[in-house]
């Protein structure tokens, strides 16, 4: 138990047997006045049931009391699972908003890499092109050295082994 419902039981259980211990001074009768009538009743009576509507009134007010803060709560966590839920959507919004970003610049990337593949692939048949015109020309010209080189054996007698 909490401290605070413990002091309020040894409380009330201390008013509890002081009652029991002087029941019979609690209900002498007493000469009391009410302003304007003068009557005899047992003081301790009317004082002890005093206290338990006093205490009857207490649990009351925190009943009430628990009952708001139980009723705020749920509120609370109603308004906190709105939020949540708020907060989700917006995430899997952003998410989507991602996807299609990156889906974007994939398709981007991709249009990039196709016209890079084709410069390449232009500039390879560039290439080979003139490397078999080089080629060609490098023959055609190791043909006609050879032919120069045969003619010049021929004519000056010279013949290949």
């Amino acid at each position: 138990m909490k401290l605070r419902t413990l002091s309020v039981l040894l409380a009330l259980l201390a008013v509890a047997a002081f009652t029991v211990l002087n029941w019979s001074v609690i209900l002498a009768p007493t000469p009391l006045s009410l302003g304007v009538i003068d009557i005899q009743a047992p003081l301790g009576l009317i004082f002890l049931a005093l206290m338990a509507l006093l205490v009857a009134v207490f649990l009351v007010y925190v009943l009430y009391l628990q009952s708001t803060v139980m009723f705020d709560a749920r509120a609370h966590a109603k308004e906190l699972q709105a939020n949540r839920k708020l907060a989700d959507q917006a995430e899997a919004s952003r998410f989507t908003e991602l996807r299609g970003f990156l889906e974007l610049e994939f398709k981007r990337l991709a249009v990039t890499d196709r016209e890079a593949k084709a410069t390449l692939e232009a500039r390879l048949d560039q290439l080979e092109r003139a490397l078999r015109l080089a080629v060609e020309q490098s023959g055609n010209s190791l043909a006609a050295n050879l032919a120069e080189m045969d003619d010049r054996s021929r004519s000056t007698g010279l013949t290949p082994r």
